[in-house]
């Protein structure tokens, strides 16, 4: 269900990520894509720009204040026909003001998740890739789902990369 799989929390040194109580703590990738205004005067989900981003790779990446990135996890997800996931952000960030949203992993949902990162501070804020940034909750249902996100050709199924908005 989750390719590469760490079965221990890895927390030395590092913003914990793997296995944890009752979930699993992904990382973020090194590759970003970083907000800039400067090419757009409008957001529209659809009809994206994507010449809103510069795309940064790199062992880290700063966002502007009050601005945000996309990024993608390192673990590549295949979520069973009867479980579906909430995402919530960890703490260390959180408490830094950097807020992550995703939107839950739905039943039989593949693909590296596609992250955006907030930064609700009026500061610079620095995001380490390879390590933790959100913890997955699993929840598993009593009976399979009638219509899976397979089922109905979800438009961001097996995505291999940061995924801008789709229509």
């Amino acid at each position: 269900m989750i390719v590469p799989f760490s079965e221990k929390q890895v927390n030395r040194g590092v913003i914990s990520f793997g296995l944890s109580s009752y979930g699993y703590d992904i990382r973020v990738a090194d590759e970003f894509k970083i907000f800039s205004a400067k090419n757009s005067i409008l957001i529209d989900p659809k009809r994206f720009d994507s010449e809103s981003f510069a795309e940064v790779k790199g062992k880290t990446c700063v966002i502007a204040p009050n601005s945000f990135a996309l990024t993608r996890t390192v673990e590549y997800f295949k979520i069973p026909r009867n479980i579906l996931t909430i995402c919530l952000g960890k703490s260390t960030y959180a408490r830094c003001g950097i807020i992550v949203n995703v939107t839950p992993f739905e039943p039989e949902w593949e693909g590296y998740a596609t992250l955006e990162i907030s930064n609700t501070s009026p500061l610079p804020a620095k995001i380490y890739a390879g390590e933790g940034i959100a913890q997955i909750i699993f929840l598993e249902a009593d009976e399979v789902c009638q219509t899976s996100y397979r089922d109905k050709k979800g438009k961001y199924q097996a995505q291999k990369k940061i995924t801008l908005p789709r229509l």
